[in-house]
């Protein structure tokens, strides 16, 4: 059932160890779409790999949220936040599928902006092939594209799959800034 925009009661709650199993299959399904769309069908692994959420999870400053409309989980968001630098990151997020282009995305991501008044600059980041993703950020939330990183400019604080590649251009990111305040 998909969701129009007058519709929405958004909570986002601390998202509970228990809940860990079900928010990374969630995520990862919301994830895969883009890529089967792309590729195919990738058979490696869940997209993205349970070590990167687990990282993600454990960051320091990380704080995750389950996303629910009336009460039903329709996404989820991981953050770092740094207190002293106030230059924080929105780590994953995703909406499910199902729940696209309702504007759950957005009130969202306007809930995450709202808890975190002090922040001075939100960054995160993309594949370069997820264009709806592009669109939502950059058109959307206001974020600024200031870096492309690939196999000429690796992003300097990943190591990305060292393992092999999960699907072609997988190191392939944007890099988003949105600044709040100056």
């Amino acid at each position: 059932m998909s969701t129009t925009k007058k519709e929405l009661n958004l909570t986002l709650a601390t998202l509970e160890t228990s809940d860990i199993p079900e928010f990374k299959k969630k995520l990862q399904e919301a994830f895969a779409v883009a890529v089967v769309e792309t590729f195919g069908k990738v058979e490696n692994e869940p997209i993205p790999p349970d070590r990167d959420i687990d990282e993600s999870l454990n960051a320091p400053g990380a704080a995750a949220y389950v996303i629910s409309n009336h009460g039903v989980a329709v996404g989820g968001a991981v953050v770092r936040i740094n207190e002293e630098t106030h230059r924080n990151a929105l780590e994953l997020f995703y909406i499910s599928p199902e729940h696209h282009s309702s504007g759950i995305g957005l009130a969202s991501w306007q809930a995450i902006e709202a808890m975190y008044p002090d922040t001075v600059v939100w960054e995160t980041g993309t594949p370069y092939f997820e264009k709806r993703n592009i669109h939502f950020y950059v058109n959307k939330c206001g974020f600024h594209i200031v870096e492309f990183y690939n196999k000429h400019n690796p992003d300097p604080h990943e190591s990305h799959h060292e393992e092999g590649s999960l699907f072609p251009g997988d190191d392939d990111f944007f890099r988003f800034e949105k600044v709040m305040k100056k």
